[in-house]
């Protein structure tokens, strides 16, 4: 934000060298980029974060001059003269978008003279960098970077229908601004509408066709407040950006829209002459305003700045800055009112900064004490650390990828279904504008940069977020949820050994089902869905071929992904002590001979539910398909462990529990024992 020196001069008084003054305003948060001399005037251009819109107006930087210090604060009081006639009886308003544009005014001055603005009007604008148009639109530009409240006007006469509808874009339509340039509409984007066309992008830029001319004599002037996203995103889609949606897209003040319009009118009538329409046309119900009260504890203000501000200090500050005391002043506590310019005012540590930077940063003494308090791990964090611990122990090396891919790179591994990924059409980033809703084609990306740098078989993983919804009432964790990813060059039952360990690395306790994955992106029969209980956990699977060699991968590559929520529930990070076994185990083998539709996860089960209590593992020995087994069927090798706590178990006693889980398998599976 440029602000010229003179201009400053009106609102409050400027003793102090403009050294001194940047100095003091560096201090209290406004940093200097510069200082210039701009025909004669002095221009200073100031940082202004985002949170402080108030700020990009000059009134804005006055008032914090006057608390800085302690000098009146000088607001012009605009009372424009009007005439009998009402600007409802010319024109009207109508707001079809309320969630884009929450209110708009609109004046009507009519038989004014358009010419050039006063010289004096023109240096300042010159100074800002805003080149002299004519006085009626220089008046808009002056008043915008007084208050930093945009304005537009329009050449009434040019209005079909002589009214305003505020709506979204229809598809295909068009409007040709005040550049020349032709720009095409959405029905995302607000628009400012006559009786058939579009004449303005809201908040953004003028048409040209109602812009104001030589033979303009009656002028519609527009005071409105704009969703700031909806300005962002049409700035940015339409790659066109101005003064206009800088301040729009930072939020303005929704009870300053009245001042601006009264005083651009008044200068109007000043400089162009003209008669201004009584009872101006208010539409929409206007954004809400935060009116809770904030609580403010003094002795908040040592113990998080480090310094003693006494209470009527604290009031000084507060009440300068527009804060309004709420009830009585309290000893030990106050509450303030937050003014509407200052949204970014929510909580008591808000207002403790308020007080620390105005009091002065520098007036901190760098020996103070400020308690610290040690934070501790979250179960995210352990889980994270034991995670990462273990892969890193098997050969995996942490990987950290871009959140946006291109849609050749999104179509690569879709373990969620072929759904219609999420883009930001209007991102810097032209082809890597889709947020990913899986971390493999990320992985296997830096997989193939690997192999090129002559790095092969490059294991990595990488814990991070994907974008499944963008509805913001969907739960969080469902719309952007964590999960880990992985990929190596080890095989389908390799990869699914490493996931099994992590499992029980986690909580041994843990019984994980595996099915038959449908994922097209893994070989046929080597892929499977992961499950704890009834929640799935994820995906591991060998990548059919087709998928490496659309990223010219010369190794072929294994993955898995799971969902991070999933093990941060089943992690037991305190496992109970368990004495060791002071007896033998028995382990007993057992193939059977099984139809192709029955899986490990059915035999396993109904081994365990049979074998009685005694059983402390069952284990995957292998399959056979073959010679000496018809077709359409099956054989699975069981491996079971029996021990007991209390004695060696003898071999009678094992071959009762291997003849139940005989008969559990003829019974329920139709098995034959090999």
């Amino acid at each position: 934000m440029i602000v010229s020196w003179s201009w400053l001069k009106d609102y409050v008084d400027l003793g102090m060298s403009v050294e001194e003054l940047t100095y003091r305003l560096t201090m209290s948060g406004l940093n200097l980029e510069g200082v210039e001399e701009i025909a004669g005037e002095t221009a200073i251009d100031l940082e202004v974060t985002s949170n402080r819109p108030d700020c990009l107006g000059h009134l804005g930087v006055a008032r914090e001059i006057s608390v800085l210090y302690r000098s009146a604060l000088r607001i012009p009081d605009p009372q424009p003269a009007i005439v009998t006639d009402t600007t409802a009886s010319v024109t009207s308003v109508e707001i079809e978008c309320e969630d884009l544009c929450p209110k708009y005014m609109a004046r009507v001055v009519r038989n004014v003279k358009i010419g050039p603005s006063p010289e004096w009007m023109q240096k300042r604008l010159q100074t800002l960098g805003i080149a002299p148009v004519n006085n009626i639109v220089d008046i808009t530009n002056y008043v915008s970077m007084e208050c930093g409240q945009p304005l537009h006007a329009f050449d009434f006469d040019c209005l079909k229908e002589n009214r305003i509808v505020v709506r979204r874009g229809k598809p295909g339509e068009k409007l040709t601004a005040i550049n020349h340039m032709d720009y095409e509409l959405t029905p995302e984007m607000c628009i400012i509408a006559d009786g058939n066309r579009a004449v303005a992008i809201a908040g953004v830029m003028g048409g040209l066709d109602t812009e104001i001319g030589e033979r303009t004599t009656t002028v519609l002037l527009e005071a409105a407040d704009f969703d700031p996203l909806s300005i962002r995103n049409s700035a940015r889609k339409l790659n066109l950006h101005s003064d206009s949606s800088f301040r729009f897209e930072r939020g303005v003040d929704p009870e300053g829209i009245e001042w601006a319009s009264r005083r651009s009118c008044e200068l109007i009538l000043e400089f162009a002459g003209g008669e201004l329409l009584a009872d101006p046309i208010v539409a929409g119900p206007g954004r809400k305003r935060l009116t809770d009260p904030i609580r403010l504890r003094y002795t908040q203000v040592p113990r998080i700045v480090g310094v003693t501000v006494p209470a009527e200090e604290c009031h000084r500050i507060l009440n300068h800055l527009g804060l309004k005391l709420y009830g009585d002043a309290g000893n030990e506590q106050s509450e303030f009112l937050a003014p509407p310019w200052r949204r970014d005012l929510t909580r008591e540590c808000d207002l403790v900064e308020e007080v620390a930077r105005i009091h002065g940063y520098d007036d901190i003494p760098e020996e103070v004490p400020v308690s610290l308090q040690l934070s501790a791990k979250t179960h995210h964090d352990r889980v994270s650390e034991k995670v990462k611990n273990y892969l890193t122990a098997s050969g995996h090396f942490e990987a950290v990828t871009l959140t946006f891919v291109t849609r050749e790179l999104f179509g690569l591994f879709q373990p969620h279904g072929d759904c219609e990924p999420l883009s930001v059409a209007h991102s810097s980033r032209k082809h890597e504008n889709i947020l990913r809703q899986s971390l493999i084609p990320s992985l296997l990306q830096s997989r193939r940069e690997n192999e090129k740098q002559g790095v092969f078989d490059a294991q990595l993983f990488e814990i991070s977020s994907v974008f499944l919804d963008a509805n913001p009432q969907t739960d969080h964790s469902q719309s952007e949820p964590t999960m880990l990813g992985m990929v190596t060059g080890k095989s389908f039952l390799e990869i699914k050994g490493i996931v099994e360990g992590l499992i029980a690395i986690l909580n041994r306790e843990t019984i994980v089902r595996t099915i038959p994955s449908n994922v097209t992106q893994f070989v046929p029969g080597r892929g499977a869905e992961l499950w704890v209980g009834d929640k799935l956990l994820g995906w591991v699977g060998e990548l059919d071929r087709r998928v490496c060699d659309k990223l010219d991968l010369r190794d072929s590559s294994s993955a898995a992904e799971l969902y991070f929520d999933v093990l941060e529930e089943i992690a037991d990070l305190n496992p109970a002590y368990q004495p060791l076994m002071q007896f033998p185990a028995i382990d007993r083998d057992m193939n059977f001979v099984l139809d192709e539709s029955v899986t490990w996860d059915n035999l396993r089960n109904v081994v365990q539910d049979a074998a009685g209590p005694l059983l402390e593992k069952v284990n995957f020995g292998g399959q056979y398909r073959g010679q000496q087994i018809s077709v359409g069927k099956k054989s699975y090798l069981v491996t079971m462990s029996y021990r007991a706590e209390d004695r060696t178990l003898t071999n009678e006693e094992v071959e009762i529990f291997n003849h139940d889980i005989i008969s559990a398998c003829k019974g329920k599976l139709k098995a034959e024992l090999r």
